[in-house]
């Protein structure tokens, strides 16, 4: 039998092994339009490779995938992240999971995760078929016939579409499995990036831009979505992770200049209004001299204290000793609802494509089309997207896995 995988991407390499290790009769066709394997996969996690997460409640992972968390049901059961982290220490690329609960190799090298699989590739003489761009994927009566832009066709019994989504373009991942799939028959859903960083109508985040917090809540009224976790400010706006997670949620919104998004931030997750006030009138007591942007200090840093004294309205040579009762509640209330008016995304910043075939056209038991028999996909090309945190690493591993183990019966 021969198989083959279009995209040498973390999905596809997963999908290979699997065949390589389970049925050596398999001849196997990894094709890859770059000259090398995995460099998304390389390039993850600031060049370090967050393999997957460090949770192991299964129902608690799935919560993290805005999209497709219900259709990964089976396959994260079946190579959950406890699963592949062992399979990586098994193959020579030892592990460890980091206080936020990202897994990492020990080496800190993303090339290790990619070089466990070329080694597999090596000893099982996989057909790796680099700088071929397949354009097209013809149905017949022996299986497929796979036509690339150069070289001669290809004629395989069953066919696993691993192409990713179209974020990082740069590393090969331009969507070119969508209209494969379309020539199959299979219907692809609205596209949009996701973990995206923000760009923000305001000018006043580049003024302090660098500085973060660990745990700040953003809310987005009109949808009633929110999130709570670490975030930056930027040169443009806001960045880290509770941004990107924020922006997979609204990543089906429209807004622009002339449409703004209006987003809310709270700074003081764990701080009522009443106990801000209540410390903002202990330390005026204590230091009635004091510009007014000190007692604010105690709260957030000063460069972003005397941010807050100008948006608010209250001159910045304002003493303590002169700030009012409905001064107290306006500051309380700017640190809890911090407005922000998003007018972008981040343009090359989105790590992952939110859309892709349609799940309701794939057996999620097998990953197989439901439409063109013998046809299976697996990672970002499906309508599949998570936070960020390794879920969507491991969503591609487990989905190749998948997707590898039935291609061959």
């Amino acid at each position: 039998m021969k198989i083959a995988i279009i995209g040498g991407g973390a999905a596809g390499m997963m999908a290979a092994a699997t065949i390589n290790e389970n049925n050596h009769k398999a001849e196997v066709f990894l094709i890859e339009k770059n000259a090398s394997l995995g460099k998304k996969v390389i390039i993850s996690g600031g060049g370090r490779c967050n393999v997957t997460t460090g949770l192991t409640d299964i129902p608690t992972i799935l919560s993290k995938y805005p999209r497709g968390g219900k259709f990964l049901n089976s396959a994260m059961h079946q190579f959950s992240p406890q699963i592949l982290q062992a399979w990586f220490e098994n193959h020579g690329v030892p592990l460890k999971c980091e206080a936020d609960m990202r897994v990492f190799p020990v080496s800190n090298n993303g090339k290790d995760v990619v070089k466990a699989f070329e080694k597999i590739f090596s000893q099982y003489k996989t057909n790796i078929l680099f700088n071929h761009q397949v354009i097209k994927i013809n149905k017949n009566k022996e299986g497929f016939v796979i036509n690339f832009k150069t070289q001669k066709p290809l004629q395989v019994d069953k066919v696993i579409l691993t192409l990713g989504g179209q974020a990082y373009r740069q590393t090969g991942s331009t969507g070119d499995g969508y209209s494969l799939a379309e020539n199959l028959g299979h219907q692809t859903t609205e596209l949009a990036p996701s973990l995206s960083s923000l760009t923000s109508k305001e000018k006043w985040p580049e003024q302090i831009a660098g500085i973060s917090f660990t745990n700040a809540n953003f809310s987005v009224k009109a949808m009633k979505s929110t999130f709570t976790g670490p975030f930056v400010f930027t040169h443009w706006g806001i960045s880290g992770p509770a941004v990107f997670a924020l922006s997979s949620l609204i990543a089906f919104e429209k807004f622009d200049t002339n449409k703004p998004l209006k987003i809310s931030l709270d700074l003081l997750v764990d701080l009522k209004p009443e106990k801000i006030i209540t410390d903002l009138k202990k330390f005026i007591l204590a230091n009635p001299h004091k510009l007014f942007k000190h007692a604010i200090q105690q709260f957030i840093p000063l460069s972003l204290a005397t941010i807050a004294v100008e948006q608010i309205g209250i001159d910045v040579s304002k003493k303590n000793n002169t700030i009012s009762n409905k001064e107290l509640n306006q500051t309380a209330n700017w640190l809890k609802n911090i407005p922000l008016t998003i007018i972008d995304r981040r343009a090359g910043d989105e790590f992952v494509t939110a859309g892709g075939v349609d799940l309701a056209e794939v057996n999620p038991s097998t990953m197989e089309s439901k439409i063109c028999p013998g046809l299976y996909f697996a990672g970002e090309i499906l309508n599949i997207d998570g936070f960020t945190g390794g879920f969507n690493l491991q969503a591609s591993w487990a989905t190749g896995h998948l997707a590898g183990l039935n291609s061959y019966k």
